[in-house]
C-alpha cells in the first residue's frame, strides 16, 4: 500500500477511533496530495488550507446544483420522495441557496446580525451565561453540555425569533434540530432520515402556526420582522428560522464542550484578559464542523487532478485549520495566545456564517463565567464522542466544581 492509499484508508468517518482523533489522518492526506477520491462517500477530499479557502469562494462550486441543472443533467438521482419534507425545509434555507435567491435572503436576514444588534444582545447573553454557570456551580458540577453549553444559544435564538417561553414546543427546539442535523452526516441511515422528516414536519407546522399568531399580533422579534418583508415566501421564512436555530447553536455548543475538554484534559486555562484570542484558538484547534460539502458545477483542477462537473467535494475544515503551510510548525499545538489565526471554522465566501459575531459573544460569555465562578473545574469522567463526524462533539461532559 503506497502513501496515498494509506492516507485514504486512514480517513474512516464511521470509525470511533477516527472520530475521536481525525488529525493524524488529515496529516497523511495533506502529505499525499491536494485532492483525494474517497469511494465510500463518493467525494473528493480536500485537506489543504489554501485549497479549502479558495474553493469556499469559487463560484464554480455550489451548495446546490438545482439552480443550474436538473438532477438527470447533473448525473444525480432525485431525492427519495419520502424525504420530501426535509428537502423542502432544507432547500429553501440560506445555507443551501445559490444565485439571486441566496443574495436576496442573505441581505434580508443579515439585518438581524448587525454589530449593533449583536451588541444589544450582549447583556442578555451574559446574564444567561452567569445564571447557567451559577446553577452548575451550586450543584457541585454536572453535565456541562446539558446544563450550560446547550441551553444558552438555544435560549438566545429562541428570544431572537420570538418563540414564547410558555410554548411547550420551546423545549423541543434542540431535539428537532438534532434530528434534522442528522441528515448532514455522511450516508445517513433510513432511520436517521425518518427522524429528520418527522422533525421537519413538526417544526414547520409549529412555525407556520407561530407566523399566523405574529400576523395578528406582531412584536419586535425576527419572525415579525420577516413577515414585514413581502419578497419572502412563507416557506422561505420557515426555512430561515430553522436554519438560524440549527446553525445558531451548533458551533457554540460543540466549541464550548470540546474546548473545555481540551483545556481540562491538558490542565491549562485561558488568561481572562485575553479570552477572545483563546476562543479563536479553540475554534481553530478543534472545529465543531469538520467537513463542508459542495457540488462541482464546472470542472475544476487541483494539483494536476481534474475534478469533473457533477462531483461532490468535501472541504475538510478540521484539516485546513491544522495545516502547517498556513499555521506553521505549531499547527497541531494548542496556543491560547496565537495572534495570527485566520481559521475557517465559520467558512468563507457567500456562505460565511452570518451568526459568527453572536457565536463569539456567547462563547466569550460562557468561558468568562466558568473561569470566574468555577476556577477549580475538573473532569468527572472521560467523555464519549457522538458517532457523527461532520458535526463533531461529545455526548456529554461531566465536570466537578
Amino acid at each position: 500500500m503506497d502513501a496515498a492509499d494509506a492516507a485514504h484508508a486512514a480517513f474512516d468517518p464511521w470509525s470511533p477511533e477516527f472520530v475521536a482523533d481525525p488529525y493524524p489522518a488529515y496529516a497523511r492526506l495533506r502529505a499525499s496530495g491536494r485532492a483525494h477520491w474517497h469511494g465510500p462517500t463518493h467525494q473528493w477530499l480536500i485537506p489543504h488550507y489554501e485549497d479549502v479557502s479558495a474553493l469556499l469562494r469559487d463560484r464554480r462550486l455550489g451548495r446546490t446544483y438545482t439552480h443550474r441543472f436538473a438532477h438527470e443533467e447533473f448525473g444525480r438521482e432525485a431525492p427519495d420522495a419520502a424525504h420530501e419534507p426535509f428537502h423542502t425545509l432544507n432547500d429553501h434555507g440560506l445555507l443551501d441557496l445559490e444565485g439571486a435567491d441566496h443574495t436576496r435572503i442573505r441581505r434580508l436576514v443579515s439585518t438581524a446580525f448587525t454589530p449593533r444588534t449583536v451588541e444589544n444582545l450582549a447583556p442578555t447573553v451574559r446574564r444567561l451565561a452567569r445564571e447557567l454557570v451559577a446553577g452548575l456551580v451550586a450543584d457541585g458540577g454536572g453535565d456541562l453540555l446539558a446544563r450550560v453549553a446547550e441551553p444558552l444559544p438555544v435560549a438566545v435564538i429562541a428570544e431572537m425569533l420570538g418563540i414564547p417561553a410558555e410554548d411547550e414546543e420551546r423545549a423541543r427546539l434542540r431535539p428537532w434540530s438534532a434530528d434534522i442535523c442528522g441528515m448532514f452526516e455522511l450516508n445517513p441511515s433510513e432511520e436517521t432520515a425518518r427522524r429528520a422528516v418527522r422533525a421537519s414536519i413538526e417544526f414547520s407546522d409549529y412555525l407556520r402556526e407561530l407566523l399566523a399568531r405574529r400576523r395578528k399580533n406582531p412584536g419586535d422579534d425576527l419572525i415579525s420582522g420577516l413577515l414585514g418583508v413581502p419578497e419572502l415566501t412563507e416557506q422561505e421564512m420557515i426555512s430561515t428560522c430553522v436554519l438560524l436555530l440549527n446553525a445558531g447553536h451548533e458551533a457554540t455548543v460543540n466549541t464550548t464542550v470540546n474546548g473545555w475538554w481540551t483545556l481540562l484534559s491538558r490542565g491549562v486555562r485561558p488568561d481572562p484578559e485575553k479570552l477572545s484570542t483563546a476562543v479563536e484558538e479553540l475554534l481553530r484547534y478543534d472545529t465543531p464542523l469538520q467537513m463542508f460539502e459542495r457540488w462541482v458545477l464546472d470542472d475544476i483542477e487541483l494539483g494536476g487532478v481534474v475534478i469533473p462537473r457533477g462531483s461532490e467535494v468535501a472541504l475538510l475544515f478540521g484539516s485546513a485549520n491544522r495545516d502547517p503551510a498556513r499555521f506553521g510548525p505549531t499547527a497541531d499545538t494548542l496556543d491560547l495566545t496565537r495572534a495570527d489565526n485566520p481559521h475557517i471554522t465559520f467558512g468563507a465566501g457567500i456562505h460565511y456564517c452570518l451568526g459568527a459575531p453572536l457565536a463569539r459573544l456567547e462563547l466569550t460569555a460562557v468561558f468568562a463565567e466558568l473561569l470566574k465562578q468555577a476556577p477549580g473545574l475538573r473532569l468527572a469522567a472521560e467523555p464519549e464522542w457522538k458517532p457523527g463526524y461532520v458535526i463533531r462533539g461529545f455526548k456529554e461532559l461531566l465536570v466537578e466544581v
